[in-house]
């Protein structure tokens, strides 16, 4: 959170999860949620993006991709052979399996709901161990000092170079005017299953030059072979090319939610543009039509 919103900036409420987070934005508990939505190990984050995609409206505002690497943190007086179970998100456990099994064989994998809310718990010393249910947890950098646990390891990760991406998400509210080098993400709908919806879908895009940085397919939840996608595209609703390509969405698809335009977090320099797809192409386009209507060849 504070490499989106520096401390003194705001006032920083510790939530338990992604559906609290967003579920207090929705509600005007909290203005924003700094929330997880994608890491270079598991992907999307599902939780994230299903609740952006239910209930009243949010957008993404802003971006940044991080590193990924955790500490160990137990209570004070714990060694490494007293750890038979080890709490942590189920996204941060995928990312340091194998050190667990080189560090900690045999430990046993307990799901939480965050990583900060497992490490919590173990600092919460109104409870034993047995009732905890763990005797370690993986967290952030820094969360064993300030939660007052000893730091077992730290920089814990299997691929030193993976990632994990944050979005600042709000309500909705006028859409920041483009860099250049922006995103903009979106959850659709296809139509009722049928030969050829995929492509008709992805051809919105192409055909306006509008490139697709992440696509994922969530299930609807219906019934089983119903899906929608999670789309990251590269370009800003401002942008003529942008903004046709949801007019042909919303003619041809069910539901399109858009979930925000906002500056990419990585760029280098400003979005490529195809030719023949730049505001002045389509302006110049527009304009030879209207001309055809008046009589003009």
């Amino acid at each position: 959170m504070r490499a989106m919103v520096p401390d003194g900036h705001a006032q920083h409420v510790p939530v338990v999860d992604v559906l609290t987070a967003l579920g207090a934005v929705r509600s005007g508990e909290a203005d924003y949620a700094v929330v997880a939505i994608e890491n270079t190990v598991e992907g999307g984050v599902t939780a994230t993006l299903d609740t952006l995609a239910t209930g009243a409206p949010l957008v993404i505002l802003g971006e940044v991709v991080l590193p990924v690497a955790f500490e160990l943190v137990v209570r004070p007086g714990t060694n490494l052979k007293d750890i038979e179970r080890v709490s942590a998100h189920s996204h941060g456990w995928a990312q340091v399996r194998r050190w667990a099994n080189d560090r900690l064989p045999g430990v046993v994998f307990v799901p939480s709901s965050s990583n900060v809310a497992a490490a919590a718990l173990l600092a919460d010393t109104s409870h034993s161990v047995a009732q905890v249910g763990f005797e370690a947890a993986l967290a952030p950098p820094g969360t064993g000092e300030r939660l007052g646990l000893d730091v077992l390891e730290d920089s814990v990760a299997d691929n030193r170079r993976a990632a994990t991406r944050f979005v600042r998400v709000g309500r909705p509210e006028a859409v920041p005017a483009p860099t250049g080098a922006d995103k903009t993400t979106l959850m659709v709908h296809l139509p009722t299953d049928k030969a050829g919806a995929l492509l008709e879908m992805l051809e919105q895009f192409a055909a306006r030059g509008v490139n697709l940085s992440r696509i994922e397919s969530r299930p609807i939840g219906d019934r089983p072979g119903e899906y929608s996608f999670s789309i990251d595209a590269s370009g800003h609703i401002a942008e003529a090319r942008m903004a046709e390509a949801l007019i042909g969405l919303r003619r041809t698809c069910p539901l399109v939610l858009f979930l925000g335009s906002y500056p990419a977090a990585f760029s280098e320099g400003p979005t490529p543009i195809a030719p023949g797809t730049s505001d002045h192409d389509f302006e110049t386009a527009r304009a030879w039509v209207e001309g055809l209507r008046g009589g003009k060849h």
